[in-house]
């Protein structure tokens, strides 16, 4: 489960982002519950309009900044990116310190947090292709995701703790102090122990090249069809999350427990995934179909603590379904266009909130809370309906029973061979393949009948 963390690099990293994200969650919470409750009267739109704009600039800026990713070094990348952002935390507390924040600056700090994730998020998914071997990606892309939320289990509660003791102005400035571990953690990596891969040539079209590499890529199309749903429609915890604390009539620090509690399940999903040995289009089909289940049943939870606990399945699920789309993506991408490919993914995750967000924030203060929860459900749902469309309608595959298993489905090719893709290569496939081999001539001809391979007896 943790292997990755054998390695030197990764594991400066991964302390260095661990601090850096609870910092950011600690923000994230403190900048929705002061949009909600501070400059508005608990309106629901204006926390969607935040996420719009905070989240709009990865979908607008997606061809650039996936080339920078590919053509520029991510360490010089991040390093950049990460004092930019300490920068504007620092300012935003300072006006909250101060008294001087208004609603727009709110909106001005969302879009500038905006543009400059556009560049950092791409460059640090890839990042970690450069820390570890690619037998371990699948296990550092869970294990990234682990960190994110054990962040999220703390970062939101200590920011309900904070904001009702010293104020939302200080949240800020104590994020602030945590990008330092970022950046020292950057300064002690080896850069010797680095991969090293082809930076992105200059050349004619490399801006559009990644939409074309996913353009022939029908697996990817699914993938993050289903991520744009999710991410658009039900990833909205922060709606969810703040409009339900009120709707059961609690404060900062309920709210901050609420997005605690999710992160319970989302750290569960995240070292689920990293003990797998790879990302699965089955697994992230099940994930999106338990989040619309999980949702719908969060909308009809009659108490706080009841809520609360449907939370850790809709965490466990989401992280699931990210986690295992994000590394199935990373692993079976050309590595020349890895940078341009994740950007698109991140701006179909991220881009799709300013579409979502407000819509969903409409819906909780048209009808209530609840019926926010239900359009997510519907969305994951439709999410999965879509992948086994795709892959019912494909001509090559078809379910059926596993042969083992009384209960158990499995997704078959109709033509044995014909297009195995990466994500569905496997040990077993590549031990009992036919292989062709060259047999005695036989009254002067030489055969080459097929012959399967034995191994173990099987």
């Amino acid at each position: 489960m943790f292997r990755s963390l054998r390695g030197y690099n990764y594991r400066v990293w991964f302390i260095g982002a661990l601090v850096s994200n609870i910092g950011a969650w600690m923000q994230a919470t403190t900048q929705n519950w002061v949009v909600l409750t501070d400059l508005t009267d608990n309106d629901a739109v204006a926390v969607g309009a935040t996420m719009a704009l905070q989240f709009g600039p990865q979908l607008v800026l997606v061809p650039i900044t996936g080339l920078i990713a590919d053509r520029f070094n991510k360490r010089t990348i991040l390093f950049c990116t990460q004092s930019a952002l300490m920068l504007l935390a620092i300012a935003l507390g300072c006006l909250l310190l101060f008294g001087h924040a208004e609603l727009w600056h709110l909106y001005l700090f969302a879009l500038l947090l905006g543009i400059i994730n556009a560049v950092d998020s791409p460059a640090r998914q890839t990042f970690v292709a450069e820390l570890v071997s690619d037998h371990n990606m699948t296990n550092a892309v869970a294990l990234n995701a682990a960190s994110f939320n054990s962040a999220r289990l703390i970062g939101p509660a200590v920011a309900g703790v904070l904001i009702v003791g010293i104020g939302a102005g200080w949240v800020f400035i104590v994020n602030s102090a945590t990008f330092i571990a970022v950046l020292v953690a950057l300064s002690m990596l080896k850069t010797s122990q680095l991969r090293v891969f082809p930076t992105a040539t200059r050349r004619r079209g490399d801006i559009v090249e990644g939409f074309r590499y996913v353009a022939g890529r029908p697996d990817l199309i699914v993938v993050f069809s289903i991520v744009f749903l999710i991410g658009a429609f039900g990833m909205n915890f922060p709606i969810f999350a703040s409009t339900m604390a009120v709707e059961f009539g609690r404060g900062a620090g309920e709210f901050g427990l609420l997005s605690s509690i999710l992160a319970i399940g989302s750290l569960t999903g995240a070292l689920l995934a990293a003990r797998r040995s790879a990302a699965r289009m089955r697994v992230i089909v099940l994930a999106a179909a338990g989040f619309g289940v999980s949702a719908i049943a969060a909308s009809l939870m009659p108490t706080f603590w009841t809520f609360a606990f449907s939370l850790v399945f809709i965490g466990f699920s989401t992280v699931t379904l990210m986690t295992t789309a994000n590394g199935l993506v990373q692993t079976t991408t050309d590595p020349a266009v890895r940078g341009r490919v994740m950007a698109l993914y991140m701006a179909i995750l991220m881009g799709g909130t300013p579409i979502g967000a407000p819509i969903v924030g409409a819906v909780a203060n048209a009808f209530g809370p609840r019926w926010s929860l239900v359009v997510g459900g519907v969305a994951g749902l439709l999410a999965a309906g879509i992948a086994v469309a795709w892959v019912l309608g494909s001509s090559r595959m078809s379910v059926g029973r596993q042969p083992e298993s009384r209960w158990r489905l499995v997704v078959t090719q109709r033509e044995p061979g014909a297009g195995l893709g990466p994500e569905d290569f496997s040990e077993p496939v590549a031990l009992t393949s036919p292989i062709t081999l060259p047999l005695p001539p036989v009254g002067g001809r030489r055969s080459h009948e097929p012959t399967r391979s034995r191994v173990n007896g099987e």
